[in-house]
């Protein structure tokens, strides 16, 4: 399983256009687009899995740099997530 960080997305777009741009390279176990938790308006990225490696090594390069709605997107594999420190 690989996940795909997918970033400079449309603020409209959603789970399920970000899972369409990826299917014609293979299964898409999950696709989410990040929102605003107080708004719930798209911040601009979010994720794809997918569960064959080369097919999402392919996606990737297919889809990095691709010019959707206006955007141009940027796309690789997704870096672990920062432990974030509490500063209270």
């Amino acid at each position: 399983m690989k996940k795909i960080y997918v970033g400079n997305l449309s603020f409209s777009s959603n789970d399920h256009d970000l899972a369409a741009m990826f299917t014609q390279y293979g299964e898409v176990a999950s696709a989410k687009v990040v929102t605003d938790r107080d708004t719930g308006r798209s911040r601009g990225f979010g994720f794809v899995e997918m569960s064959d490696d080369s097919a999402a090594n392919q996606a990737i390069q297919a889809v990095n740099g691709q010019e959707i709605e206006g955007r141009t997107l940027t796309v690789n594999e997704a870096r672990p997530r920062e432990q974030r420190t509490s500063q209270w």
